[in-house]
């Protein structure tokens, strides 16, 4: 399902802290910005911990990108700017949806890259399991892992930036990771659900200060989800 804000107002949002209110009143629009996940990657499809590691696109992901970019097109925003990672599975799948969009190529900001998974990059779940037993059944990160309160504070410093920049009127794409997603949601909203490739969620500037909006998923009824999903891993 693709989440709709295009009514989002100050008098609605103001005072909400995780689910989004639905607007009433006297519409008074908001900067917002889409913060979604990148297509899949390789090592999503092999389910491999990715971090800072830069993975291209697998086809699939291309495909999801495109999925995505038409519905993003054919919907109520006129979207004039896209950022993304300075990663390429997520620098690609901002192209790919400029292109679509026609707009103008995309502007990258290594604050919206993944969380440094240390040593864990490169492994997936099962070798995870077998060096660093109870970890994951407890979340827990190895040293050399990226700290979830760094995570927030650079992508939220970069979020808080970009819509300070904007006029109400200017919706924009942030394509990131699910690590960056899950962390700003987290940190937003109390809630830490992943984002699937091509998910993520509004976000919007309330009075100088940065409020959730609703989910976005694109994908949800296409069939271009297999062997996405890799389980456990940072995207």
């Amino acid at each position: 399902m693709v989440g709709d804000d295009t009514h989002l107002t100050e008098e609605a949002s103001a005072g909400s802290v995780g689910a989004p209110v639905p607007s009433r009143a006297v519409p008074t629009p908001v900067p917002s910005l889409l913060v979604i996940r990148h297509g899949q990657s390789l090592w999503n499809a092999l389910a491999r911990w990715q971090g800072m590691a830069d993975i291209d696109l697998s086809d699939l992901g291309k495909e999801q990108a495109r999925i995505a970019a038409a519905q993003l097109a054919e919907g109520p925003h006129e979207f004039r700017r896209v950022y993304a990672s300075k990663l390429a599975r997520a620098r690609d799948t901002a192209s790919i949806i400029a292109d679509h969009l026609r707009l103008d190529t995309p502007t990258t900001d290594e604050r919206w890259n993944e969380a440094d998974a240390g040593p864990w990059q490169g492994l997936t779940p099962r070798e995870i399991k077998e060096q660093w037993p109870g970890f994951l059944e407890r979340n827990r990160r190895p040293d050399g892992f990226e700290p979830y309160d760094t995570v927030v504070q650079r992508s939220l410093e970069a979020t808080t930036e970009l819509l300070g920049s904007m006029e109400p009127d200017q919706p924009t794409i942030v394509v990131t990771h699910s690590g960056v997603i899950r962390s700003l949601r987290r940190h937003l909203t109390g809630a830490s659900e992943r984002a699937p490739n091509l998910g993520g969620l509004w976000l919007h500037l309330v009075r100088g200060r940065v409020r959730p909006g609703h989910d976005f998923d694109p994908l949800s009824a296409a069939e271009v989800r297999e062997f996405s999903e890799g389980p456990g891993q940072v995207n």
